[in-house]
């Protein structure tokens, strides 16, 4: 049986729109359907193959249901088809007693209660869907124990279900006492706790264990009758488990097989819900009142979801933005520094280039600050110590704020070492200090306080429980309103006058922190002043000792052949420039493809230098291949997206924009 019948849905809801509604549904789950319009053609259906079964509880009670009783009644030992039922009423027993026949008839039956919500609908038929993919491995199983057996063997312990094999002993008096364990899988002493169980009974290994269990048991060894329920078991630690027995081998052998699930989470899941409704009903009478309450808490969520999407996607938008700014700076920036190296021009040129080259850097800066709000920014994320880093800065802060405004630092001695990027934290630091100085303008304090804080409860949203470096600036300056708060973070958005800020400086601070799994949240109210939080994750990692690298002079010496490979011209030739200057003869490839034909010849190649995201052939599959071929040949990964991904954690790396000084240094490292 194909996986397209075994794993689909049969639908029977022959009035009104159900059936298309919830085929709809399923089919935006990558769940497949079939769309019944009677019960005979439901059990001609199931006779192919499904996964499971959803019912409109209208349709089962207009028609003939001997059919389908008739192939529930046949259904092989290993099966227990699986239905969901549409209810007009609550699925429970109290609430809907007609459900009971319906219960009593389908077996494995979940109720649903319309209207619903369509998550709640994928997922009753995902769990439905994973419960029938349980008994198709248990057919599987079940099929190849008559093959051999060490193949049952082998099937036996591999499966994730609890399995046993239980010989039921009974009294003088003919009432089940105990049982005898004859074999048992692994999942057995995981979902019970029970270690070397086989050949020992239960009494031995659970002298509480209760009596129900042994009287359910005999009764299917006795009559033979297959059952399925779910309950607990106290003497094994309260756990929920839900199991289906039939007996095996010969009657008078009273041995009955057992295939069992911890299901406590569920249950403490359906628990919590069942508490959640008798509550509601209990403060009925406050209903207005907390649909309001609701209401607003929706209304909250739906502005949060917003609120993420509109980030998300001004993320995505920047983040492109940013790889365009990259390719067009990389030939700007190297053309002025190739001019500032040479000395072109008079005094006045070299003025003016200068100014060039401080504008090239100024949007340097920018596109870095839109990678940091975008979450793309290459972190060099290293175990740095947060208050010394802090203390450094304080006479650059000082001078930034001026003498109307006193710096107070207080700082943790005793603080952990923090997993961050020390250069994005001293920018990120220098943004803050910048806005809190402009928010007091008539001159006030400010204070930068870093201490350890071990979060388990009251912690900022989205931040996992753990110690962090809370590193703070707090200013007494002017202060923000809510909804100044709520648009701070978004790029772009500033209170500042015209040419008096980018508007990047919070929401780069905020991208920083998330990107190194923290957080930061805002405290402000007008005339209040503003204290701005940043959460870093503490590390056990020692400092990084790594040498900065150092100004390489170009060299006339030659250092052999290099190909670049580029789509883009003019990135192309000012790199290639580069390392002409170096010392190298270049080789020039618009594509990776046309690489990998001038490498078919016999040319020696001592460097690959090539962009990473290109049409068709990527830089990176560009240089796995030359390594494959030519492992001699070093290569060089340069991109203008700055995230890592596609990229070989082994490929060396270099980011646009990049002066020749970067290219140099970034080659001798390797």
């Amino acid at each position: 049986m194909t996986p397209q019948l075994s794993e689909r849905a049969i639908i029977l809801a022959p009035h009104g729109r159900d059936a298309a509604i919830a085929a709809l549904i399923l089919e935006e789950a990558d769940l497949r359907s079939t769309v019944c319009t009677s019960l005979r053609d439901l059990v001609c259906e199931l006779e192919k193959g499904a996964g499971f079964a959803l019912l409109t509880e209208e349709g089962m009670r207009s028609d003939n249901l001997l059919p389908l009783a008739r192939w529930l009644a046949a259904q092989p030992e290993w099966s227990d088809f699986p239905f969901v039922l549409l209810t007009r009423r609550g699925g429970g027993l109290e609430r809907n007693p007609a459900a009971k026949r319906f219960l009593d008839m389908l077996g494995n039956v979940t109720f649903l209660e319309r209207p619903f919500h369509p998550t709640t609908l994928v997922s009753l038929a995902q769990s439905a869907l994973r419960g029938r993919k349980r008994q198709y491995e248990a057919r599987a199983r079940l099929e190849e124990l008559h093959q051999g057996a060490e193949r049952y063997r082998s099937l036996f312990e591999s499966i994730d279900a609890g399995f046993c094999i239980v010989e039921v002993l009974f009294d003088d008096q003919g009432e089940p006492s105990d049982y005898v364990f004859v074999e048992a899988n692994p999942a057995f002493e995981r979902q019970t706790g029970l270690k070397n169980a086989v050949g020992r009974s239960m009494r031995s290994l659970a002298p509480a264990h209760e009596q129900h269990w042994f009287d359910i048991y005999g009764k299917v060894a006795v009559t033979g009758e297959r059952i399925r329920f779910e309950q607990q078991a106290e003497a094994l630690g309260r756990i929920w488990y839900d199991v289906y027995a039939f007996r095996v081998g010969e009657p008078e052998a009273r041995r009955v097989a057992i295939l069992f699930n911890d299901i406590s989470d569920r249950r403490r899941i359906e628990l919590a819900l069942r508490r959640s409704e008798e509550t509601l009903r209990a403060f009925n009478e406050t209903l207005e009142e907390r649909v309001e309450e609701r209401t607003r808490a929706l209304e909250h969520a739906q502005e949060a979801l917003r609120q993420s999407q509109k980030l998300e996607a001004m993320g995505q938008l920047t983040g492109g933005v940013a790889h365009d700014f990259n390719n067009l700076l990389t030939p700007i920036v190297g053309s002025l520094d190739l001019l500032q190296r040479r000395g072109i021009g008079g005094e006045r040129e070299q003025r003016l280039i200068e100014g060039a080259a401080q504008s090239a850097e100024r949007a340097k800066m920018l596109v870095q600050r839109l990678l940091a709000f975008a979450r793309r920014q290459p972190l060099q994320a290293t175990a740095i110590d947060i208050g010394e880093l802090v203390r450094n800065l304080a006479d650059l802060v000082a001078s930034t704020c001026g003498p109307r405004i006193k710096l107070v630092l207080e700082l943790d001695p005793e603080l952990p070492r923090a997993n961050a990027d020390a250069n994005q934290i001293e920018m990120a630091l220098l943004n803050l200090t910048v806005n809190a100085r402009d928010a007091m303008p008539d001159g006030g304090t400010l204070t930068i306080s870093v201490v350890c804080d071990d979060l388990s409860s009251g912690r900022p949203p989205d931040l996992r429980a753990g110690k962090y470096v809370h590193l703070s600036v707090t200013d007494t300056g002017i202060g923000m309103d809510q909804e100044t708060i709520a648009k701070s973070i978004e790029p772009f958005f500033t209170t500042k006058g015209i040419g008096q800020g980018t508007g990047l400086g919070l929401s780069m601070v905020h991208g920083l922190a998330a990107q190194l799994e923290g957080a930061m949240t805002i405290d402000s109210a007008v005339g209040q002043g503003t204290a701005i939080h940043l959460w870093l994750p503490v590390t056990e990692d020692k400092p990084d000792q790594t040498p900065v690298g150092q100004d390489i002079v170009p060299s006339r010496v030659d250092k052999g052949t290099a190909m670049v490979v580029d789509d883009e011209q003019l990135v192309r030739e000012s790199t290639a420039h580069m390392l002409s200057e170096l010392g190298y003869h270049v080789i020039e490839a618009k594509s990776a493809e046309e690489a990998l034909r001038l490498l078919d010849q016999p040319n020696e190649i001592d460097l690959l230098v090539t962009d990473h995201l290109m049409p068709g052939i990527t830089g990176t599959e560009l240089a796995i291949r030359i390594r494959a071929t030519r492992p001699e040949t070093r290569v060089l990964i340069v991109s203008g997206y700055a995230e890592n991904i596609g990229v070989a954690p082994d490929l060396p790396r270099l980011t646009k924009p990049f002066k020749q000084s970067d290219l140099a240094n970034t080659l001798a490292r390797f």
